[in-house]
């Protein structure tokens, strides 16, 4: 009797601890935001880091929350270096940011190596709102160097590289003012956050304009 209540016992304690382990592993796995990205070549998931780059992951949820980079294309590809979206309709037509810029939190140890997703900016540091790259390769020249600001890495793709690689490989063409254009138009479909509860906004501004969704594009 005492050798069935042992093994009983031994099984209940398996159990638990496989229980708790499989809790642990599923709020390690979650404990970042993650953003699906869902193109017209494939989905792209992206895991967020917020300890690292928290004004630029709430701009980027922010954005993607409030449908601005939906329809939107990827305008500019260039292979072996990035892939860039978040500011153009399919017939190149600018969707503004109705966010105001963001300061840039390159110093944050994070390097722009393939996979990273950075925020899209001009010469001024400070000028990124909503457009984003993926790094197709490893570019550190994109990264600090001494006092002089780098290219703000806020996450990276965990699922769906083979994504980024295919429109990677797409063909371009210059369009106007705009070189390295795919010749498909390639749309960001829908960017969603899939697990809400891994993210805390940051207070608005009180002067930020209501966001309005865009009319989707067919």
């Amino acid at each position: 009797m005492q050798n069935v209540h042992f093994k009983l016992f031994s099984r209940l304690l398996l159990v638990s601890l496989m229980l708790v382990s499989q809790a642990f592993s599923t709020n390690a796995y979650a404990e970042n935001p993650q953003v699906k990205l869902q193109t017209d070549m494939g989905d792209i998931l992206l895991e967020l880091y917020p300890e690292q780059a928290p004004v630029s992951v709430d701009n980027f949820i922010k954005h993607a929350n409030s449908f601005h980079y939906d329809g939107l294309i990827f305008h500019r590809v260039i292979k072996g270096f990035m892939i860039q979206s978040g500011g153009h309709t399919f017939d190149l037509t600018p969707r503004e940011s109705k966010r105001g810029p963001i300061i840039n939190e390159s110093f944050n140890g994070l390097s722009n190596g393939r996979g990273t997703i950075s925020m899209a900016r001009t010469n001024d540091p400070d000028s990124a709102k909503a457009q984003f790259f993926i790094n197709h390769g490893n570019n550190k020249s994109l990264d600090v160097r001494g006092a002089r600001a780098g290219y703000a890495v806020f996450g990276s793709v965990i699922k769906g590289m083979n994504v980024v690689d295919a429109i990677a490989e797409t063909k371009v063409a210059t369009m106007g003012m705009y070189q390295n254009v795919p010749v498909t138009a390639i749309r960001i479909l829908s960017s969603r956050l899939l697990n809400p509860e891994a993210w805390t906004p940051l207070a608005e501004p009180k002067t930020l304009p209501a966001f309005e969704r865009p009319t989707p594009v067919r």
